[in-house]
């Protein structure tokens, strides 16, 4: 009888340690001699000193692989310093557990408490959305905060950014947003990720202890990177945070709500990597495919068919002085469902959250709002509060020339209804919570100045209704 003969199963290799490093430059590695180097994948970074440190293939050809290294590259030398390829992309270890925990940049707990332990383990990649099978955006979100409940309404599963600028409170407006948001319908699962990146030790103190005092941070996984933390930190921050809130939606059926602060600094941390790889620069010194990496990180926001989570995106940029021009919002406009703009006139007049209205945008609310959402006159009392609000600046502006004296008795109604618009419906304690019946019924209570032959974007019922009720 005839035998087989065993086979021998192959011993898979060790990883090598290259030490064929040919120059460091800035947050860059360049190592010689690799041939099986990969886009995208992890390596070991051993130090002369024995200090181990992560890195990323961030380009391999010819035999040269470019390292960038989670870390600071003091103290790496070309002669005593070693990499070690790993065989595979970043990833994220999740877990529910991860719910009211605090991290650093690259996922490592930064509370105290022990390391995420799971056999599910992520690529901070993600995969990309199919179109075909996203669902449509719909349901309101409730932010507590009149100014976009009302007129800028945030839509389950839309990524609708907030533009500020030096000096203006969008990080009280974030840690405002994160405590108060919510569902409507409680009983669905909800949950905040929120990633902060470069901010200072001072800002990451106050996030910190306005999550912890008010019980938001038991619903809220927090990334932080700090601005004395490596910038290449600050590349993989959001998407670390953009994972797990992968994890808890299309994995746990949960509803996330996603707050990214500061792009800017993100968009900073690029042109540096650009830099230092020598790329061609672009418009204003960035890469010339910063508007494909950010569409990358903002169009993992959304709704898939046959799921029951959602994502939805708040991203926090800073204009460079203020202009709405510069690449970062330029771009980040034309992938984003809109915008809310923060206003710096608007706080000098004392009023908080600063955000004109006027020249803000929700793309989407049409399709959160109305009867079994939010409200039956929801859309025609936002549009006639916009008409109302622009025809009284209007009358502010023209008796700033001619005096307030020189205006017609319905042209001073509207300067009222201007003035009370910001006083009591854009303005409100950085601790109220308003809610979206609240919210409408200030702006009824302010378009009662008006005479009723005034309110044309209202439908007679609504006004009926609603206005009749206000009175009562």
């Amino acid at each position: 009888m005839a035998t087989t003969k065993p086979t021998r199963r192959a011993t898979p290799a060790l990883p090598l340690d290259y030490r064929t490093i040919d120059r460091v430059s800035g947050p860059l590695l360049f190592v010689r001699e690799i041939e099986t180097g990969a886009y995208g994948e992890m390596v070991e970074i051993s130090l002369p000193d024995g200090t181990r440190r992560l890195g990323q293939v961030l380009d391999s050809r010819k035999g040269l692989a470019i390292v960038q290294v989670f870390g600071p590259t003091m103290g790496m030398n070309i002669t005593g310093t070693s990499v070690k390829l790993l065989g595979e992309t970043a990833r994220l270890a999740v877990s529910d557990e991860m719910l009211g925990r605090v991290f650093n940049g690259l996922g490592e707990p930064r509370d105290g408490g022990p390391k995420i332990v799971s056999e599910t383990r992520l690529e901070i990649v993600g995969n990309a959305m199919n179109p075909y099978s996203r669902e449509e955006p719909s349901e309101f979100i409730q932010t507590g905060l009149t100014n976009i409940d009302v007129m800028n309404t945030l839509v389950r599963g839309q990524k609708l950014p907030i533009f500020s600028g030096a000096g203006l409170p969008h990080n009280q407006i974030a840690a405002q947003i994160v405590r108060q948001a919510k569902l409507r319908d409680s009983s669905e699962g909800f949950a905040v990720v929120f990633a902060a990146m470069g901010i200072t030790s001072e800002e990451a103190n106050f996030f910190l202890k306005e999550f912890e005092a008010t019980g938001a941070l038991e619903r809220t996984v927090v990334f932080l990177n700090l601005s004395s933390d490596p910038s290449m930190e600050r590349v993989i921050t959001p998407r670390m945070a953009l994972t797990t809130a992968e994890y808890l939606a299309y994995e746990r059926d949960m509803h996330i709500l996603v707050v990214l602060t500061d792009m800017t600094n993100y968009c900073e941390a690029l042109r540096e990597i650009s830099s230092a790889r020598e790329e061609v620069p672009g418009r204003r010194g960035y890469p010339g495919y910063l508007y494909t990496d950010l569409a990358t990180l903002y169009e993992r926001a959304g709704k898939i068919q046959g799921r029951k989570g959602s994502i939805t995106q708040l991203p926090i940029l800073t204009m460079p002085a203020d202009d709405n021009t510069h690449p970062i919002p330029d771009l980040t406009g034309y992938i984003t469902e809109g915008q809310i703009v923060a206003s710096r006139d608007l706080q000098r007049r004392g009023v908080y959250p600063p955000v004109d209205v006027l020249v803000s945008l929700s793309r989407l609310m049409n399709q959160g709002i109305g009867k079994g959402r939010t409200r039956e006159d929801h859309r025609g009392l936002a549009d006639q509060l916009y008409a109302s609000y622009a025809t009284g600046k209007d009358q502010r502006a023209l008796s700033a020339i001619v005096g307030e004296e020189s205006l017609s008795a319905t042209d001073r109604i509207y300067l009222k209804v201007a003035e009370r618009f910001e006083k009591e419906f854009v303005n409100q304690r950085p601790d109220e919570d308003r809610t979206i019946d609240q919210s409408l019924a200030i702006g009824w209570d302010i378009l009662s100045e008006l005479p009723e032959s005034e309110l044309k974007r209202l439908k007679p019922e609504f006004i009926q209704k609603y206005r009749t009720a206000r009175a009562a």
